[in-house]
């Protein structure tokens, strides 16, 4: 007898019951359906009956796809896909648009099966894309007025562009290990906020009098201010610690 297709890894059924059970309360008084960690290789259609919950988490599962009836979670706020082996979202996801965290992040993404309707999620806060196979990021991101956190590293990209690096509430972008074309625009896309933009250093002789003159005195103050400050670096002795380990010599404080 031939022996058929092999089948992939048969995982877990998940049934009304079994969801009902893994509603949790948050801290903030939000209903969220938990049931990562259970695999999960097929999205349970029955949680469409608790499409009412405030969170879903279904990370770190095996799940392959995500259906469009995922839209019928209009309440969701919080949603996680984080380890899986998604290789594409469907568009409908853009129609969550109370969505305010979204973590895609250690997927099988690539830019071209990245849904258009991502730029729709005008609540979006927090969106994790890092650990996928993106060389590019849409442009179209550039419309997530209200993002201030985005993960983006551990991708193949060479550019991140200018609609997203300029979103006007962004306080947070990481972009490590990305092969991009420049060293130094990967540190600039790493902290879009703190920027030395020149660094001069010159020798006391080269300044005019003036310059000096404020130089010395900025220098006064900043003694002054060492001196009336207690030093850290003062550590307590241990007379009877012979050989302190590598424990105790980073912590003596705490010793």
């Amino acid at each position: 007898m031939a022996k058929g297709k092999a089948k992939g890894p048969k995982g877990k059924k998940i049934t009304l019951k079994i969801a009902k059970n893994s509603i949790r309360i948050t801290l903030d008084g939000r209903r969220r359906l938990d049931l990562s960690k259970m695999g999960i290789t097929t999205f349970p259609k029955c949680i469409l009956k608790l499409a009412d919950v405030d969170e879903l988490d279904l990370s770190r599962n095996m799940l392959k796809k995500i259906p469009g009836s995922i839209e019928k979670f209009q309440k969701l706020r919080w949603l996680d896909l984080h380890s899986n082996q998604l290789e594409e979202l469907p568009e409908a996801i853009g129609k969550l648009q109370n969505l305010f965290y979204l973590n895609i992040c250690n997927n099988k993404l690539t830019s071209t099966n990245l849904p258009e309707g991502l730029n729709l999620l005008k609540n979006l806060h927090i969106l994790n894309l890092g650990l996928n196979r993106l060389d590019s990021i849409p442009t179209s991101l550039g419309a997530l007025k209200e993002l201030t956190e985005i993960g983006l590293f551990d991708n193949a990209l060479t550019a991140i562009p200018n609609s997203v690096k300029r979103l006007p509430k962004l306080k947070k972008m990481n972009v490590e290990r990305n092969p991009f074309r420049d060293s130094i625009e990967q540190e600039d896309h790493s902290d879009p906020i703190k920027r030395v933009e020149t660094l001069h250093l010159v020798q006391e002789k080269d300044l005019c009098s003036s310059c000096l003159y404020l130089c010395k005195g900025e220098r006064d103050k900043l003694q002054q201010l060492m001196d009336v400050t207690p030093s850290s670096s003062k550590k307590s002795s241990f007379s009877s610690l012979l050989t302190p380990n590598s424990t105790a010599k980073e912590n003596q404080e705490e010793w």
